[in-house]
């Protein structure tokens, strides 16, 4: 359909209308004229479809407000008065992409599905929550989302309790996510963004339901929304549907949402603050030093594209000149920058870890020398066309991974419309570019970094400090505090809160009406297409060696992976696997510096990755392959010399390099941390897998906790050991690179692979194909049942087994468990009775399952639920629409779209694992064909795996010695 300028469609008048060639879609802009709301569509032939709708929320305080009315608009509405239509979409739709998140300025509702009924049903559900939610009927929504004063009888302690509460005191606990908290806070102290929309678990409790009610009353109304629709679907259709079934039972209204501009300072400002270690903890090289800048505004596209490339070239890639010096300096073992453009005054932050607070003006001075060194000499031209290279690789290739492309584009386009600017400003990103393009001639970026970082005038330097005992002080602080108030309570007030504890537990424990589940919209299994997608893998060879060929359109871009089998290397030396994942492309060779190193590779490529990892066969139990696979991507005409790059990173690095080595290592150290806080529920759940099974214990020697020790031992023991590290890191890269361990993989059209083809045969002539002896491992499994001490006011608590060594074998039906037992038996029992923020279970082919939470406060209670699955699972009932539901969710998480690279990926772990298509296919038909008497039948597997009795968890090292009698073993994680 044709769509005129200035006319109406279904009360949506059309505004703007053009091309936008960047993103290959058609752009239209609308205003809704009765209700003031706004509306982009992005038309285009991507079938996987997203709907958004967005509101400006600023936040005057630290309540959380905005962050906790996004949970809880989601739990019931006028058309759907269930308890949480969230989940039971998550359990029963097609959803590519299901969630809301919570912005320092806005607060965001996206979906996505590829089928079309499913995406109306989806669209529904989403705003009826956001415009009719049921939080005015039930407060017990507040205290289940947010926070409550939980008091089961008169005689207890008082505590706090509420998911939002819990999340961010997971979030506090990470002194990365601190720091960046404590940045925005101190760049902006009179705007909203000085304060934390998230909410900090001190000022939660402050939040009162009339707060709560007026917060959603004034910001949740269309004239303050900004709704999106892209993709491939019938946009009149549905236009039609937003209008008649929402918006025109609004009238327009004046919101008063506009997001101030702080003042500059005029000067650095220095604020200080701590963060909490262990009490047994040393404080030594463990503060962060952050220097802070305001550049200018994010609806300035030119400066907003200019400063992420600016970024990258002074702080990020291995070339980058900034991070040399301040590493030279020995100012910090890690450093990195950080340029957040989401808020209206964007904020570029230097910032070196594992510090000390007296390196501060050294710090500053060094900053700021190197500053204007380089706008006096000018920046290396090579170096400069590097990282305009690889950020226009990026901008092209649009692989966004974990996000659908549409939702990538909305949130970009936010950033000028929340602004009241064209939110079309940063998806035509061509002329900005072009103009970036002319540093390669001119002194471009030496003026941006006088102008915004040498001669700011809004910045601040932040000292970040740890603290021995700062979290039991909090814990005693808050202890204190709900003692005295409890003390202050008349009995009658005591047991008001003894029954609302009651009455939000009834809610919570209650279940649903049929007729109210019924009314949640629900596809059909016609709607489902039966058969599985098919494998691009095509097997071929060259020059002796096996070539996997996945043919698929990827735009002109090669992906290659060369894929090593690592089994000549000893036992004794696996960890170095891990290390050489990490140092290999960062560290010279022959030919190359590694900052020349660094250069060649993002002018000529889209980038290389090193990855150690295993492949386990499934249909041998126990047995798995581990490799080393080096990625790589470029356009074809760059294919040449990625080849050439690749022969000279695997064959000529030099690991003799005794600064670099040290500097890798640190940072390595560095960033194992930085993820053991911020992914505690997948490091608790891989070091419980190595407890049973053979490939868990070879994935934590390379990259788990064990893994984690190994490099705290390097780096504490560096100087004695380098001689070892650099005869250990020689000595299995001859081992591994060798043609004959070498399977390679090429993904593209036809076309690509044979312009690849021409360039193989001399890389792989350059392999050294000398003999090898492959080795048996043998880990000699042991249950351990650890605690994992950390300063986390919360735990991460992981249980399981390897099923198949108990007798029971894979089945489809068993992904149909997982959808029941996370969205259904976890969600409310761990989620919305326990507090927790998240809590899951998995059921691989291999055999290995686990059931886990995420930011939890609770431990030994969780590990109960867990054991009472079974019992569960043995009264299980659901009728054909429940079962239907659960199938359709599970569908869903098998057919979740992916990029080239990602299909590519899949293809080989397909291929390696001895999974075929036939396998895939058997699978869906069983995750088809599961009944409830399946389900049921589960009962028995789950009792014998709890029985194992295997368990680790990762928390609050306070939490976790309380408990300490179910633990074999309590390991202190950063000591």
């Amino acid at each position: 359909m044709n769509f005129e300028l200035s006319k109406i469609y279904h009360g949506f008048k059309l505004i703007e209308e053009r091309e936008v060639g960047e993103i290959n879609s058609k752009a239209r802009i609308f205003e809704h004229e009765k209700s003031g709301a706004r509306l982009l569509n992005l038309q285009n032939d991507d079938d996987n479809k997203v709907f958004a709708i967005g509101f400006r929320t600023p936040p005057n305080d630290s309540t959380g407000v905005p962050h906790i009315m996004e949970h809880s608009v989601l739990c019931g509405s006028k058309k759907f008065p269930i308890k949480d239509p969230f989940v039971e979409l998550a359990k029963g739709s097609l959803n590519t992409f299901l969630n809301a998140m919570t912005y320092s300025d806005k607060t965001l509702y996206p979906i996505a599905s590829k089928n079309g009924k499913d995406f109306f049903n989806l669209m529904d559900v989403y705003l009826d929550a956001v415009f009719h939610p049921n939080i005015y009927k039930y407060p017990e929504i507040l205290m289940q989302e947010g926070w409550h004063y939980e008091l089961n009888s008169k005689d207890e302690e008082i505590t706090y309790k509420g998911v939002v509460y819990n999340e961010m005191k997971g979030a506090f606990s990470s002194p990365d996510d601190a720091l960046y908290r404590r940045i925005q806070e101190s760049l902006f102290p009179d705007t909203t963004y000085g304060v934390e929309s998230g909410g900090d678990p001190e000022c939660i409790p402050d939040l009162t339901y009339e707060q709560f009610i007026d917060f959603h009353k004034k910001n949740y109304h269309p004239s303050n929304s900004y709704i999106y629709l892209y993709g491939n679907g019938d946009l009149e259709k549905q236009l039609k549907f937003i209008d008649e079934e929402y918006l025109n039972e609004f009238d327009k209204a004046q919101v008063d949402s506009a997001i101030g501009v702080q003042k500059s300072f005029g000067e650095i400002k220095e604020v200080r603050h701590e963060y909490p270690v262990s009490p047994a903890d040393e404080c030594k090289d463990k503060t962060f030093l952050s220097l802070n800048f305001v550049i200018g505004r994010n609806t300035d596209p030119e400066l907003y594209l200019a400063f992420e490339i600016l970024e990258y070239l002074l702080l990020e890639t291995q070339a980058a000149p900034l991070k040399k010096a301040l590493l030279d300096a020995g100012i910090g073992k890690d450093i990195y920058g950080f340029y957040d453009t989401s808020i209206l005054q964007p904020v570029f932050s230097i910032i070196v870890k594992n510090s000390n607070e007296d390196k501060k003006d050294e710090f500053k001075k060094i900053v700021f020398d190197t500053l204007k060194e380089l706008v006096q000499n000018g920046i290396d031209k090579k170096l400069v066309e590097a990282c305009i290279n690889i950020k226009e690789f990026r901008l092209r290739e649009a692989d966004t991974r974990t996000y659908p492309k549409g939702l990538i584009y909305y949130t970009k386009a936010l950033e000028c419309w929340l602004h009241d600017e064209n939110p079309l400003t940063h998806l035509e990103y061509e002329k900005s570019l072009k103009n970036i393009k002319t540093a390669l001639n001119t002194n471009y970026f030496e003026k941006l970094i006088e102008e915004y970082l040498i001669n700011t005038k809004h910045s601040s330097i932040l000292i970040l400090s740890p603290k021995a005992g700062l979290a039991e002080e909090k814990s005693e602080k808050i202890k204190k505090k709900l003692s005295e108030y409890k003390a202050s309570l008349s009995e009658e007030e005591i047991d008001k809160l003894v029954k609302e504890t009651e009455a939000l537990k009834e809610r919570q424990t209650s279940g649903e009406k049929t007729e109210d589940l019924e009314k949640v919209p629900l596809i059909s299994l016609e709607d489902i297409n039966p058969k599985s997608e098919e494998t691009p893998i095509e097997e071929r060879e060259i020059e002796n060696t096996k070539m996997l060929f996945h043919s698929m359109f990827t735009n002109k871009i090669v992906y290659t992976r060369l894929i090593f089998d690592t089994r000549a290397v000893e036992k004794e030396l696996i960890p170095y696997i891990g290390l050489l994942s990490g140092i290999i492309g960062k560290i010279g060779t022959e030919k190359y510096s590694y900052i020349d190193l660094a250069n060649e590779v993002n002018i000529y490529t889209g980038g290389m990755g090193y990855i150690a990892s295993s492949y386990t066969k499934y249909d041998k139990l126990g047995e798995f392959i581990p490799k080393f696979v080096v990625k790589s991507k470029a356009l074809v005409d760059k294919i040449p010399k990625m080849f050439e790059l690749l022969e000279e990173i695997i064959l000529n690095t030099k690991f003799n390099d005794k600064k670099r080595l040290k500097e890798i290592i640190q940072e390595m150290k560095s960033r194992l941390e930085m993820a053991i806080f911020g992914s505690g529920h997948i490091v608790a759940a891989n070091r419980l897998f190595s407890y049973f099974s053979e490939a868990g214990k070879y994935e934590e020697l390379i990259s788990g906790l064990e893994f984690f020790e190994f490099i705290k031992t390097l780096e504490r023991n560096f100087d004695e050991k380098y001689d070892e590290i650099v005869e250990n890191l020689e000595k299995i890269s001859t081992e591994i690179f060798n043609k004959n361990n070498l399977l390679m993989s090429i993904a593209g059209e036809e076309e690509e692979y044979k312009e690849a083809e021409k360039h193989i045969p001399s890389l792989l002539n350059k392999f050294n194909s000398g003999t090898l002896e492959y080795k048996n491992y043998d880990f000699q499994l042991k249950i351990c049942n650890e605690g994992l001490l950390t300063q986390a006011d919360v735990q991460y608590v992981a249980k399981g087994c390897n099923y198949r060594k108990l007798g029971y074998e894979y089945k489809g039906s068993l992904q149909v468990l997982k959808t029941i037992a996370s969205l259904d038996y976890l969600w409310n029992n761990v989620r919305v009775m326990g507090g927790a923020y998240g809590a899951f279970g998995s059921f691989g082919k291999s055999g290995n399952m686990f059931f886990g939470s995420y930011r939890d406060p609770n431990l030994k209670e969780t590990l109960q639920v867990y054991d009472n699955l079974e019992n569960y699972l043995m009264n299980f009932d659901a009728d054909e629409r429940e079962m239907t539901k659960y199938i359709i969710g599970t569908v869903s998480n098998l057919d979740t779209p992916l990029t080239p690279p990602m299909k590519a990926d899949r293809a080989i772990t397909y291929y390696l694992s001895n999974i075929t298509d036939q396998d895939i296919q058997k699978e869906r038909d069983e995750v088809l064909k599961t009944t409830k008497e399946d389900i049921k039948g589960f009962a028995n597997m789950i009792h014998e795996a709890m029985k194992q009795n295997c368990l680790c968890v990762l928390g609050n090292e306070a939490k976790i010695k309380q408990n300490e009698d179910i633990f074999f073993n309590l390991v202190d994680v950063f000591n």
